[in-house]
C-alpha cells in the first residue's frame, strides 16, 4: 500500500546499537519493536506496540526522540475509523511518549492523559495522519504535519512540556469546522494551513539548526507531496513568521516523501520518486 511498510525508525539516544522500527505487516496492522546491531548483525529484541489497523490509510508511523530521552510515535486514525481520534482511550489519532528505558516493554513519562481517563501512552489526541513530525530540542517544541482531508493541510505547534493537545479532528479540519456545530474554542488549532488548490497533502518537515546557512537557524521546513513543493516559516512567540520564500527557488522537488537532517544538522529532502537530496547554501 502507498501508506504503509516501514514508515519510521529511530536510533536510541544514547545507545545507538539501539533502534526502533515502525512497520505494517501483512494484514495492514502495524507494530513497534526494538532491534539492536550485534557485530555484522541486526538482532530483534521486543515487540513495544502492536496496534490493530481498521484499513491500510492513515498509519502515521514518525518515531523520533525527545530531548528529555522519551520516544514519540504517530499514528493516524486508520482512515475508516474517524471517531478514534477524539478517544483518548485508543491510540489512533494520536500522540504516544513512551519511556522505552523505564520498565519492560516500556514504561509511561507523565503524560497528560494519565489522568484524564484516556490510554496513559496518549499524549495529544484529534489527529487525522500526523505523517511526519519533528521535535526541535532549543525552543522544545513539536511540530506536526497533520494531513488534511476535504480541503485544509495543516501544521500544528505546540510545546512538549504543556498539557497535552487536541488537535481537533474529527470536528474540525484545520481552522475549520468539518462538522456543523463545531466549537473551535474546545481545539488546539493549528498555527498554519492551505487550502487544496496549493496542495493536498502535507508532509511535515523539520526545524533547520544547522552550520551552513545560518540564515535559517530555527527555520521550519516542510513540504507537499502532491505538489511537490518545499516551504518554510518560523515560529516566535506564538506567532509563524517569515513564512514562504527561502524555498521557492527550488521549484518542485518531486513528491516530498519526508524530511531529515544529517549528523551535523544539514537538511535533507526524500522523495517518493527515489532520489534523496541534501539542501546546500548558494552565496
Amino acid at each position: 500500500g502507498i501508506e504503509q511498510g516501514l514508515l519510521g525508525l529511530a536510533f536510541h539516544p544514547t545507545d545507538p546499537q539501539r533502534f526502533f522500527v515502525y512497520y505494517s505487516d501483512a494484514t495492514n496492522d502495524t507494530h513497534l519493536d526494538e532491534f539492536r546491531v550485534a557485530g555484522d548483525a541486526v538482532e530483534f529484541v521486543r515487540e513495544l506496540l502492536a496496534v490493530e489497523q481498521p484499513t491500510d490509510r492513515h498509519n502515521g508511523g514518525m518515531l523520533t526522540f525527545d530531548p528529555d530521552g522519551y520516544l514519540w510515535v504517530g499514528l493516524g486514525e486508520g482512515g475508516a475509523a474517524r471517531a478514534n481520534a477524539q478517544d483518548p482511550a485508543t491510540f489512533l489519532g494520536s500522540m504516544l511518549r513512551l519511556d522505552v528505558d523505564g520498565a519492560d516493554p516500556y514504561g509511561v513519562p507523565p503524560n497528560p492523559f494519565v489522568d484524564e481517563g484516556g490510554a496513559p501512552e496518549v499524549w495529544a489526541i484529534g489527529l487525522r495522519n500526523p505523517w511526519r513530525f519533528t521535535i526541535d530540542p532549543v525552543d522544545r517544541l513539536v511540530y506536526i504535519g497533520d494531513v488534511g482531508h476535504s480541503n485544509w493541510e495543516e501544521i500544528d505547534v505546540v510545546s512538549i512540556d504543556g498539557p497535552g493537545a487536541n488537535f481537533g479532528w474529527l470536528p474540525m479540519e484545520g481552522t475549520h469546522c468539518y462538522l456543523s456545530g463545531c466549537d473551535p474554542d474546545l481545539y488546539d488549532l493549528p498555527v498554519l494551513e492551505y487550502d487544496h488548490s496549493q496542495g493536498c497533502s502535507v508532509t511535515g518537515g523539520v526545524v533547520y539548526r544547522g552550520p551552513a546557512i545560518p540564515e535559517l537557524d530555527g527555520v521550519y521546513v516542510y513540504g507537499d507531496w502532491c505538489m511537490g513543493w518545499v516551504r518554510s516559516f518560523r515560529f516566535v512567540d506564538g506567532e509563524v513568521t517569515d513564512a514562504g520564500g527561502w524555498f521557492e527557488a527550488l521549484g518542485r522537488v518531486g513528491q516530498v516523501a519526508s524530511f531529515g537532517t544529517d549528523p551535523i544538522g544539514e537538511l535533507l529532502i526524500a522523495t517518493w520518486e527515489g532520489p534523496v537530496y541534501r539542501v546546500v547554501p548558494q552565496r
